[in-house]
């Protein structure tokens, strides 16, 4: 996915189970290139190893020029795990972004890149839970990869997605993400005949109501996610219940 740079803030107090180590550094070869928006594409990348990681986790990507110099960026594994080596990166293009704009600009498929990972013990679903994923624009990506988990172990009794695009041009996954199990919010624009007005997301857009074994994560920028953190408490679901993930200017 695209992080436009990471932060976190996690309001779980309870230590998590123990991750993989990250690894080293070690080969990514571009085997596919799609568009999921006018702005936003996804790299389906093969791995030198079994890509070992846990829905939410992320991974550094690091591009290398001729005369030494790096530039690494942060990106959200968007692919479910399913034991294979390889692994999906949607990225989202920004104007003055060092990393994004080669991505989308140079990169094809048959490429080398490089990668670090998985990383990341938190904001993680193992898929045996229930969960509530709320993604505002780009920050849907890494709850696309609980979202998938769910469906492909024939779990998805057990999230419920929540996510909030401006228009239908700037839903990512658009063909998939529609199903019993999940909800769009359209805050701009919405397509003809859809029952909801266009506006941000409220109370009402959220289930009801949240079991109490629901960990609800939360994924955007941080006006994003702060407002859908004020949302859930208002909906009853506990502090230590609820995990954020914020997006911040970084390219």
């Amino acid at each position: 996915m695209v992080t436009h740079g990471r932060s976190s803030a996690t309001k779980v107090t309870d230590p998590p189970p123990p991750v993989p180590p990250p690894g080293k550094w070690q080969p990514a070869k571009v085997v596919e290139v799609r568009p999921e928006t006018a702005t936003a594409k996804t790299f389906r990348l093969e791995l030198d190893r079994t890509a070992d990681y846990i829905a939410g986790q992320h991974y550094v990507l690091r591009l290398s020029a001729p005369d030494g110099y790096t530039a690494q960026r942060s990106y959200s594994v968007a692919s479910a795990p399913d034991g294979s080596k390889e692994i999906e990166l949607t990225v989202e293009r920004l104007e003055e972004g060092e990393v994004s704009t080669f991505l989308h600009d140079e990169v094809v498929v048959g490429d080398d890149l490089e990668v670090r990972g998985p990383i990341g013990g938190w904001f993680v679903w193992r898929g045996d839970t229930p969960a509530l994923l709320i993604g505002g624009g780009s920050g849907v990506v890494p709850l696309m990869a609980m979202l998938r988990l769910a469906r492909h172990t024939d779990r998805s009794e057990l999230v419920r997605l929540v996510v909030s695009a401006r228009s239908p041009d700037d839903l990512y996954y658009a063909a998939e993400v529609p199903g019993p199990e999940t909800a769009v919010v359209y805050t701009r624009r919405v397509p003809e005949d859809w029952p909801r007005p266009a506006g941000r997301l409220t109370k009402g857009d959220l289930p009801s109501p949240v079991s109490a074994a629901t960990t609800a994560y939360v994924c955007g920028s941080s006006g994003f996610a702060d407002a859908a953190t004020d949302l859930l408490r208002g909906a009853g679901v506990p502090e230590e219940r609820i995990r954020v993930e914020r997006f911040g200017p970084t390219r």
